[in-house]
C-alpha cells in the first residue's frame, strides 16, 4: 500500500448567487466563478460583464468571483465568505437588486441568448437543449491532499456519501413556479449534461488523467474543468483573481488543473444560510481527513458501484433528510437520520486537529430544522404557494447574517 504524507486539508469554498429584482421577485442577473451576468426584462443576459470590485477587496478582483482563497481553516473560511457575501450584495445593490443564493430560482423563466457569450455558446451547440434549460447554482467545496494518488484514493471512497451530503445541502424543490416534489431539482439539470453525477472509480491517479486525457485528444471536452462529476480531482489556486477555463485559447492545460492536488465536492446546492455552508464545508473536510486516517492506519473504506451509489443519490435527490438510503454492507434501508449520526462518530476524532467541531455540530441543526428545502416548502404552503414569499425568505436568509 502507497505511503502518503499528511495532506493539509486546506479548504476553500465557491457559491454561485442569483441577482433578483426586488419589486418582481423575478431572477436579474447572477454571480459566478466565471463573472457576472445581468439579464434584460426579457431573460437574455450576456455573460462576463466585468464591474469594478468593492472598495477594499484586497485580491484587486471583481467580487463576482465567488470564491474564497484557500482558508488554513473554516473559521478563516467563514470569514472569507462572509467578506464575499457582503462585496456581492453591495454589487447587486448598485443595480438595484437583492443578492439570493438557492439551488434554483422558484419560478422565473429564462432562455440564454447563445449569441452573446462564446462560453454558452459552445455549450449549447454540444449538448443542444438540455444546456438552454440549464439555469442552478450550486456550492463548490476544494479541500487540499496534496497527493495526487492520495486525491483519487479518497475520491473512489468518498462517492458513497455524496448521498449523505447531498440531503444535507439540498435547496431547489422548486422549477418555473411548480414544485418538483423533489428536495434537488438542480441535481436533475445537471445529470443531463455529459460527464456528470458519480463518477467510477480508478485504480490511480495515472488511471483518472488517461480517461482525461483521452477526452483531450479526441476533442471530447476543451480542458479537464468540463468534467464536471459530483466529485472530482482537482486544484486549489492560491490566486482567486486567476480566471477559470472557458476552452479556446484560454483552456487550461493538464499540469495547470493538478498543480495543488484537492479533491472538489460539487453535489451541493448553493445554500442560503451561510451557518449551513460553512457546516456542510466543515463535514467534507473532515470525511476527507477521517477517510485519509484509515488510509495512514493501512484501512480502507469498502469501494461500491456507481450504479449502486446513484440509486441513493436519487433517493437523496427525491427525499433529502426525509428519506432512507440504503446501507450496502447490510443491504438494508436506513434512515438518512441514522446515518448521518453515523458518519458524524466516525469524524468526530479529527474535528479539534480541524479546528471545525463548532461548524460539524451544527449539521444537529440542519437535521433537526430540516434542509433548506423543507424550509421553502414550508414558507410556501404557508404563503398559499406564493413564489414570491419563497424568494422573500431565501433574500432575507441570504443576506441575514451579513
Amino acid at each position: 500500500m502507497a505511503e502518503y504524507s499528511q495532506p493539509s486539508f486546506k479548504l476553500s469554498i465557491e457559491e454561485e448567487y442569483q441577482f433578483i429584482d426586488p419589486d418582481s421577485r423575478e431572477l436579474r442577473g447572477f454571480a459566478t466563478a466565471q463573472g457576472l451576468t445581468l439579464l434584460d426584462a426579457h431573460g437574455s443576459g450576456k455573460e462576463g460583464e466585468q464591474v469594478a470590485p468593492p472598495a477594499g477587496n484586497p485580491s484587486g478582483a471583481s467580487a463576482t468571483v465567488a470564491g474564497t482563497p484557500i482558508c488554513q481553516d473554516v473559521k478563516q473560511a467563514r470569514r472569507e465568505l462572509l467578506r464575499i457575501r457582503r462585496e456581492v450584495r453591495e454589487l447587486a445593490a448598485s443595480h438595484g437588486l437583492k443578492m439570493m443564493a438557492a439551488g434554483a430560482h422558484p419560478f422565473s423563466y429564462w432562455e440564454r441568448e447563445q449569441e452573446e457569450s462564446p462560453r454558452y455558446r459552445a455549450l449549447i451547440e454540444d449538448t443542444q437543449f438540455i444546456a438552454r434549460r440549464l439555469l442552478a447554482f450550486g456550492m463548490y467545496v476544494h479541500v487540499g491532499i496534496d497527493d495526487s494518488n492520495l486525491a483519487v484514493d479518497v475520491m473512489n471512497a468518498m462517492r458513497y456519501l455524496l448521498p449523505h451530503i447531498l440531503c444535507l445541502a439540498n435547496s431547489s424543490p422548486f422549477w418555473q413556479g411548480s414544485d418538483t416534489g423533489l428536495a434537488s431539482y438542480r441535481s436533475v439539470l445537471l445529470d443531463a449534461l455529459p460527464r456528470t453525477g458519480i463518477p467510477n472509480a480508478f485504480r490511480s491517479h495515472d488511471d483518472y488523467r488517461s480517461y482525461v486525457d483521452t477526452l483531450l485528444r479526441t476533442n471530447s471536452i476543451p480542458d479537464p474543468e468540463a468534467v464536471w462529476w459530483d466529485i472530482r480531482p482537482h486544484s486549489q489556486q492560491q490566486d482567486r483573481s486567476r480566471p477559470r477555463s472557458q476552452g479556446g485559447q484560454n483552456a487550461q492545460s493538464w499540469n495547470e488543473a493538478t498543480d495543488r492536488p484537492a479533491l472538489e465536492i460539487r453535489v451541493c446546492d448553493a445554500l442560503p444560510d451561510i451557518d449551513d455552508v460553512l457546516a456542510v464545508a466543515a463535514l467534507i473536510q473532515a470525511t476527507v481527513a477521517w477517510m485519509v486516517d484509515l488510509r495512514h492506519r493501512n484501512m480502507s473504506f469498502r469501494l461500491y458501484d456507481r450504479t449502486l451509489i446513484a440509486e441513493n443519490k436519487w433517493r437523496a435527490v427525491r427525499y433529502g433528510l426525509k428519506g432512507k438510503l440504503l446501507d450496502f454492507g447490510i443491504e438494508q434501508e436506513v434512515a438518512i437520520g441514522d446515518l448521518l449520526h453515523e458518519l458524524l462518530e466516525r469524524v468526530e476524532p479529527v474535528l479539534d486537529r480541524l479546528n471545525c467541531r463548532e461548524e460539524v455540530a451544527h449539521i444537529h441543526t440542519i437535521m433537526q430544522r430540516g434542509a433548506s428545502s423543507e424550509q421553502q416548502r414550508h414558507v410556501w404552503r404557508q404563503s398559499g404557494e406564493d413564489g414570491k414569499a419563497v424568494v422573500d425568505f431565501l433574500v432575507s436568509q441570504t443576506e441575514q447574517s451579513l
